[in-house]
């Protein structure tokens, strides 16, 4: 796994971007999100996605240029067809939308229908935070994860960020519902790792550390019944809101060839804060227990790998890095 210099990443990006005809803004936004994913060590929403978006607007289900189609329904909603565009493009335009209606309404809430895969969700409410508002994000996915007590795929991995300043900073969580996400398990069969026990079923139901054989059964729930019944109310919420396809009929997050249809919720808060970094720092301070070296707040050991990153470079898997050379003709 080479290590590379972010700017050589990101001009090999924007090379790969460019020549699949994206324009520069809508390039931009798409290989920031996917190389923060890469930058905090994420590498199941980072740029092995790429080939794939190239793929999809090759084959006319992803538009590189559209920023999907607003209306807002009432004062507070906002409804979005994402037209097939760009995850992030389609995504961003919404939330700025929020952003603006949200200073004068106190919450503003979008509901996206029709848009590509929008990567990782804790970029968006890192954004928000920074700009001193809160963001809370949902989105759904094509039905990877078994119930709880069954054998199939049935349901999303839907996750959730929830990102808020916090006096001195911003606190950033992103966590699915799902034990794991799929791009992780294709992260581990790309190279060849076996994946833990309990983390997937293969296709006929059976429990699997098959990297490979788990692409094609299903992830479990985290924490049993209550990530499932977690994942089936965000699928169900978000499916009724943004009128978009659900369980096994959603399609076009892990394939080239299928519209995207699944749907993406953004709330924005705009309202008076209380610090809470003094509490922060309390948990913090607390003595770790054994076999931990302190206490962590969620999103923060990504923040230091991304700082690492910016200085030292990136550690890319050869096969990702080796297939975007040869898309930018770099190779």
């Amino acid at each position: 796994m080479p290590i590379v210099p972010l700017q050589e990443v990101k001009d090999v990006a924007d090379r790969v971007l460019a020549a699949a005809g994206v324009p520069p803004d809508n390039a931009a936004l798409q290989r920031d999100l996917l190389l923060d994913a890469e930058m905090r060590s994420i590498a199941s929403h980072g740029l092995l996605r790429l080939p794939r978006l190239v793929e999809r607007i090759g084959n006319g289900v992803a538009n590189p240029v559209t920023k999907g189609r607003q209306e807002w329904t009432a004062p507070g909603f906002l409804k979005v067809d994402g037209e097939q565009g760009l995850g992030p493009v389609v995504a961003q335009a919404a939330i700025d939308a929020l952003m603006d209606r949200s200073a004068s309404q106190g919450v503003a809430v979008a509901a996206v229908a029709n848009a590509n895969h929008i990567g990782m969700l804790g970029f968006y409410a890192d954004r928000v935070a920074e700009a001193g508002k809160c963001l809370i994000a949902f989105s759904t996915s094509e039905a990877l994860v078994h119930p709880w007590g069954g054998r199939r795929a049935m349901i999303g991995t839907n996750p959730i960020a929830i990102g808020l300043p916090t006096g001195d900073g911003v606190f950033m969580m992103d966590t699915a519902t799902s034990i794991v996400s799929m791009g992780e398990i294709h992260d581990h069969a790309n190279r060849g790792a076996p994946i833990p026990q309990g983390w997937a079923l293969d296709a006929a139901g059976n429990a699997t550390t098959d990297a490979a054989a788990a692409r094609d059964g299903a992830i479990a729930p985290f924490g049993g019944p209550k990530g499932y019944a977690l994942g089936l109310a965000f699928e169900l919420l978000l499916t009724a809101l943004a009128g978009s396809a659900i369980g096994r009929n959603v399609k076009g997050t892990l394939d080239s060839t299928e519209p995207c249809t699944k749907a993406d919720l953004f709330i924005v808060i705009d309202q008076p804060l209380a610090a809470v970094s003094d509490f922060l720092d309390l948990l913090r301070s607390e003595a770790p227990a054994e076999g931990f070296d302190n206490v962590r707040i969620p999103g923060e050991r990504g923040r230091e790998l991304r700082r690492r990153a910016v200085a030292d470079g990136l550690n890319i898997a050869d096969v990702t890095w080796s297939r975007l050379q040869d898309l930018a003709g770099t190779a």
